[in-house]
């Protein structure tokens, strides 16, 4: 049996060729190991495109490292020696190739990285863990940002951003004069603007078979199998990401923050799957949308919007992540207490906004950032749901949830568990919002304008219990001086009956499911 000088380490979301522990490889003496686990594919349950996704790109990038000579230990779910833990496996392949050192890249996640710290001691050998590149504000660098801050606001953290990169900058000042283009980039979607098809990339062989295989080991999770078409392989998320910006960045910026039915991607980029998982650089992104803009391809408030939505945001929570673990997943400064309801899971519900939203989420893994934040998000908020539930919901359901994009997100986005960390307010809202927002309210069992009579919409009876609920704390945010000071105008016999009609829908039977 002949001694390895490395073993090299590669997890499902390290897809890159580039990757930190993959430098210096010497194809005649280290092996690089990749494991599919049940450990990694149960912790939540998993939605099946999920698994698919993951599994899929895995087994393609082993193949890629092959043909380019490279020595790989490729460990497949149904293997029947398979321990199911990264933990079993790493030690498995340790006592296989006797290797004189471990080396693997800082993982996305913090129990990988507790399990990744562990090795060392448990195997009696180096284990090295390098930074992971493939970001464009490193922790250290976001450390330096955050310290002595009493306040983390994306807005600061993405100026210096672009200011580093240099992306969207005229010499010193923004391109366009401005910042941040948000304000022009929440049109809701007009009457007969149909949204271009989103490419599908038909499975081949290799995800024919992980199919087969997700669909029988994992047949119970919440979600459809038989509609996966997302890119498993870089070519395809390079295509995926030429597609995005000839036929839906021009008009991503106008309809980021639409909501229609029957139109579960609108203008959106569908490429965070490929992101999160490796597939694709994000600075060779923002350099492409960027390029649009110069060539006249694309107007500025949607490079602008998407850019910040890459170097801006997706950093920024990344940052916060590392910067606040352990700790960020405890926090619930709301005390909310309520168990998820059955209709986060597909069951019925009367609410269509909620319906479309779970409903989509069921067949391609996916919704975009306002269903996310402004109905599954701001339903869980103003209902009072448990912030555990949620967050291990949304990391279980999207094909793009990590825990270090999707708790911070989560946690202090949606839900304000937090306190106040990373959002100025709580982002609550009623029917209105979601009404101008979409036409989800059309032909729903709700009126969006009824806050007491019998075709009340909960998201309004519920709003205003939550405020009524938090108006002393909320009283002492200068940002929520409007709706505190609207609670504190309602007729107290309105206050009353939208608080009974709250109390009696929380406790019915839809909330149970």
């Amino acid at each position: 049996m002949s001694k390895t000088a490395a073993l090299r380490v590669v997890l499902g979301d390290q897809l890159t060729p580039g990757l930190s522990a993959l430098e210096g490889l010497d194809p005649a003496r280290d092996r690089v190991l990749l494991m599919e686990v049940m450990a990694e594919c149960t912790y939540v349950p998993h939605h099946p495109q999920k698994i698919i996704l993951i599994l899929s790109a895995m087994r393609h990038f082993a193949r890629a490292l092959e043909a380019r000579g490279v020595a790989v230990d490729y460990i497949r779910l149904d293997d029947p020696a398979n321990t199911q833990s990264f933990a079993g496996e790493v030690a498995r392949a340790v006592a296989r190739h006797r290797p004189e050192r471990i080396i693997a890249t800082h993982p996305g996640e913090w129990r990988v990285l507790q399990d990744m710290e562990a090795w060392e001691k448990t195997l009696g050998l180096p284990v090295e863990i390098r930074p992971d590149h493939r970001f464009v504000c490193d922790l250290p660098r976001f450390r330096a940002w955050a310290k002595g801050r009493k306040q983390y606001r994306m807005e600061f953290f993405y100026r210096e951003m672009r200011r580093e990169t240099g992306l969207l900058m005229e010499g010193d000042e923004p391109a366009g004069g401005a910042w941040n283009y948000d304000a022009e980039n929440r049109a809701s979607l007009p009457a007969g603007v149909t949204p271009p098809a989103a490419p599908r990339f038909a499975p081949d062989e290799i995800t024919r078979d992980v199919i087969a295989l997700v669909s029988t080991r994992f047949g119970t999770h919440f979600g459809a199998a038989e509609s996966f078409a997302w890119p498993v392989t870089a070519r395809d998320a390079e295509a995926a990401l030429a597609a995005f910006i000839r036929d839906r960045l021009p008009r991503f910026g106008d309809y980021q923050d639409a909501m229609a039915a029957g139109q579960p991607f609108l203008f959106h980029s569908l490429i965070s799957t490929s992101l999160n998982i490796g597939l694709l650089d994000p600075r060779a992104i923002c350099i492409a949308a960027e390029q649009a803009w110069r060539d006249g391809l694309a107007p500025l408030n949607a490079v602008e919007g998407f850019i910040r939505q890459i170097i801006g945001w997706r950093e920024y929570v990344r940052g916060l992540y590392w910067l606040l673990m352990p700790g960020f997943a405890e926090g619930n400064a709301l005390s909310a207490k309520r168990p998820l309801p059955a209709f986060y899971w597909g069951a019925e519900t009367s609410m269509r906004c909620m319906s479309q939203a779970v409903g989509q989420t069921r067949d391609h893994a996916y919704a975009h950032h306002i269903q996310r934040l402004m109905i599954t998000g701001n339903f869980a908020l103003i209902a009072g749901l448990d912030p555990a539930e949620v967050n291990r919901w949304y990391l279980a359901v999207y094909a793009d949830a990590f825990d270090w994009v999707e708790l911070p997100n989560t946690q202090g986005m949606a839900l304000y568990a937090d306190g106040g960390v990373m959002a100025s307010k709580p982002y609550a809202a009623s029917a209105a919002y979601i009404n101008r927002m979409g036409d989800y309210c059309r032909g729903c069992a709700h009126d969006a304008k009824d806050a007491v009579g019998p075709r009340a919409c909960p998201f309004n009876f519920l709003y205003w219990d939550f405020i009524a609920r938090h108006a002393e704390d909320f009283a002492r945010n200068p940002r929520m001086a409007m709706p505190v000071m609207g609670l504190r105008k309602l007729k107290p016999e309105k206050l009353a009956a939208m608080r009974a009609k709250a109390r009696e829908f929380l406790d019915g039977p839809e909330m149970r499911g």
